[in-house]
């Protein structure tokens, strides 16, 4: 299994991104999506989950403005971020849960800035 994370970039105050993970070797059907974010000098945080039965959270500071979703049946994950401020400057990771197994991505940066 192998996650490939794309969509990061350069956007202002309030634009709006799209992150996609791909996964290889297997489909979101038999795992759980998470996406997590780690900003310079601070430790990786949970952002958002997604688990099989379709259930999804998200951490406060994102809520309202951060959407995750999945296609069981194919092999992208997507988390859709508006609003964007600041402070959701970070490389975005994407994960793949499955029991005691998580395999990760290399990351996707973004950047919040005028």
């Amino acid at each position: 299994v192998q996650l490939v994370e794309s969509g990061g970039g350069l956007v202002q105050p309030g634009g709006s991104l799209t992150l996609f993970c791909e996964l290889t070797g297997s489909s979101f059907s038999a795992y759980n999506l998470k996406w997590f974010r780690q900003a310079p000098g601070k430790e990786r945080e949970l952002v958002s989950s997604l688990d099989l039965v379709g259930s999804s959270d998200y951490a406060d500071s994102v809520k309202g403005r951060f959407s995750i979703s999945k296609d069981r049946f194919t092999s992208t994950g997507k988390l859709q971020m508006d609003s964007l401020k600041p402070e959701d400057t970070a490389t975005y990771y994407c994960s793949a849960v499955r029991g005691s197994r998580t395999f990760w991505g290399q990351g996707t940066q973004v950047t919040v800035s005028p």
